[in-house]
């Protein structure tokens, strides 16, 4: 596989995004946990898509479901709301929230972060490279990306992170506590069927 096809695969999966969601809907209804404990799981990976802690967000989700006794499947699927199309979204709402909680407001474009991300890892980069020679860090660009970008965004990703947790998880409880008595009926039904066969 390419790498343009493995990355159009990320945005746009194979059998499109409604069999994407009906396979994790699938996955999430078949767990053996009881409904709250799944509902967790579903808490706590949700709410890793908004702290900007990318690439660990799956341990991260794991060790929290862990400890608040969730569901640790649910909560590896629960990361997976963090995609290229919605990364960007939370991104700016976060951002733009975290300025404003802090005294700061400043309107950042998607433009500007991606500007700010790639100073940072230039400096990121050069002072790698000056550990190892006799050039001179530079730590400006690393100073303003926190101040700027990394700090706010932290700060404004709790609240809207909480809020979209808390109702996926809300929801969830409902929803798989159908989903797992239809489970049982129907297994009830085989039972009696193969019984009545005998």
């Amino acid at each position: 596989m390419t790498w343009a096809k493995w990355a159009r695969q990320r945005v746009y999966p194979k059998g499109g995004l409604k069999r994407a969601a009906a396979y994790l809907w699938h996955r999430l209804r078949r767990l053996p946990d009881p409904p709250h404990r799944i509902a967790r799981g579903v808490f706590v990976g949700t709410f890793v898509n908004f702290p900007p802690i990318f690439g660990i967000q799956i341990p991260a989700a794991v060790l929290l479901a862990w400890a608040m006794r969730g569901n640790v499947l649910a909560a590896v699927l629960g990361t997976f709301l963090s995609n290229p199309v919605t990364t960007p979204i939370i991104a700016l709402v976060s951002l733009n929230l975290g300025h404003w909680m802090l005294g700061s407001p400043e309107n950042i474009s998607l433009n500007g972060v991606f500007a700010a991300f790639a100073a940072a890892g230039q400096d990121l980069w050069h002072n790698l490279g000056a550990t190892f020679s006799s050039q001179t860090a530079h730590w400006d660009g690393l100073i303003l990306f926190w101040h700027r970008i990394y700090f706010p965004y932290l700060i404004g990703s709790i609240l809207p992170g909480l809020a979209t947790s808390a109702l996926f998880a809300w929801g969830t409880v409902p929803l798989v506590t159908a989903a797992q008595a239809l489970r049982r009926k129907r297994a009830q039904s085989r039972a009696l069927a193969r019984k009545s066969t005998r």
